[in-house]
């Protein structure tokens, strides 16, 4: 192993590779920053879906989001052609579809949601040969309100996990909401708090996932936690091929469809992201192309198997600029992390015995996080009377939809699963308000 110091534009290049102890630890953090992100939307649409919290269908799709993490990563940071940025961009489950991916497997089923998830994800490669000029539809106005709703959307979630799952509540659980699953919720948020604030480097970055490990510790003394799954989970297995078949429907794809307009745009920002903390540039038209195609390919890919959409991890470009080392080769480290968790199906077994209320302390800072987030774009807009009406009426027809979907009863089936995510009114909305609304000084 080389002794020799690194020098400046060592660390701001792409190519540059590290030494392996030092690339090795590097990788790791990269995936302890997002893992908990990342299998958290396999398991709320596995609920969605009917899937037994813990069972064999939980624990294959925990297995497929981090495979196809781990292959879109390679794919972004190795490159195939014109597939990949070739630059640090660490992918994983996208939170931004869970809002309409929800609606369309309880109304379609989830052989529908794979089905519109590889089309999704054609059409979202497709994006990369314009990209640049759908920027200018998501000023921080626009994206900062579409972040906001997607956080706000998803924070219930969140809380119905502490108070003890979906599950228990269906059935009148009269635990439902007790002390014994709000407190090991609460003891998740504390210490996430503590690691983020009290400690630095990778411990801060993975507070959360120290939080999940803290309360899955004391659920596991208080005897609240079933290794069964554990114990009947392969230790290695190959990803199966339209393993809940593989159909097709119409709402559930133009939902995936548009969202895939707004995960392009955000994997564009945190590539401009990560060039401008990392090696103090712009991103090139090429890199942003590149970085498009592959999150199209990853998704499409994934979809075959029962993956979820990818995109990229906002949370590990601040770690790129918190670590000053650009190279692609650390995160690729990272990428082949994922993918060997995602051929062994003991470590989604693990996972997916996680108590519900464990998890859903962990949720309920992770979408808070993603609410703040949007505030924090929204902090960069001018308030005037323009942008003011533009929020007011987004939020208004989005949030009011989500909540009273009955009022969409008179509209035909597609329409009402599409309005209903609220998501999707919301950011349409604001996308064509701002394009023909005059501007004011």
């Amino acid at each position: 192993m080389s002794t020799t110091k690194p020098s400046a534009a060592d660390l701001r290049n792409p190519d540059y590779v590290p030494p392996m102890g030092e690339r090795m630890a590097l990788g790791l953090q990269h995936v302890l920053a997002m893992f908990v992100s990342n299998f958290t939307p396999a398991i709320i649409i596995g609920g969605a879906a009917g899937f037994a919290f813990g069972g064999a269908d939980a624990v294959f799709l925990i297995q497929m989001s981090m495979l196809f993490a781990g292959i879109a990563t390679l794919l972004q940071t190795v490159g195939l052609g014109p597939v990949g940025a070739r630059l640090p961009v660490m992918q994983g489950t996208s939170f931004a579809f869970i809002p309409v991916m929800i609606p369309a497997v309880k109304s379609a089923g989830i052989g529908a949601l794979f089905g519109a998830i590889f089309i999704g994800g054609l059409f979202h490669a497709c994006l990369g040969f314009f990209i640049g000029r759908l920027r200018h539809w998501f000023p921080p106005l626009v994206s900062g309100l579409v972040i906001l709703v997607i956080g706000i959307e998803l924070i219930p979630v969140g809380i119905k996990y502490a108070a003890g799952g979906a599950a228990d509540f269906q059935i009148n659980n009269p635990a439902w909401g007790d002390f014994s699953r709000w407190g090991l919720a609460l003891l998740v948020i504390i210490v996430a708090l503590i690691m983020k604030f009290m400690t630095t480097g990778i411990l801060s970055s993975a507070a959360i996932l120290i939080g999940l490990l803290a309360g899955y510790v004391v659920a596991i003394i208080m005897g609240i936690v079933n290794f069964n799954g554990v114990a009947n989970a392969a230790w290695f297995a190959i990803p199966q091929p339209f393993k809940y078949g593989f159909d097709f429907n119409i709402a559930a794809v133009i939902g995936i469809c548009l969202m895939s307009i707004v995960s392009a745009i955000e994997t564009v920002g945190d590539i401009s992201g990560i060039t401008k903390g990392g090696a103090n540039r712009e991103a090139t038209d090429k890199e942003l192309a590149g970085g498009t195609f592959a999150d199209g390919i990853g998704t499409a890919v994934a979809g075959i198997f029962g993956g979820l959409p990818n995109t990229s991890f906002s949370q590990n470009v601040g770690l790129i600029s918190m670590t000053g080392v650009m190279s692609r080769a650390v995160v690729t480290t990272g990428a082949v992390f994922l993918i060997i968790c995602g051929l062994v199906p003991k470590v989604g077994a693990i996972i997916a015995a996680m108590p519900i209320q464990v998890l859903g302390g962990g949720v309920i800072v992770m979408f808070g996080m993603v609410a703040s987030a949007g505030m924090n774009m929204l902090s960069d807009v001018v308030w005037n009377r323009r942008n003011m009406m533009i929020l007011a009426l987004s939020l208004a027809f989005g949030l009011g939809l989500h909540l009273e979907p009955k009022a969409l009863q008179h509209l035909p089936s597609t329409a009402q699963v599409l309005l209903a995510s609220g998501l999707l009114p919301a950011a349409f909305l604001a996308v064509v308000l701002n394009l023909v609304l005059p501007h004011e000084d």
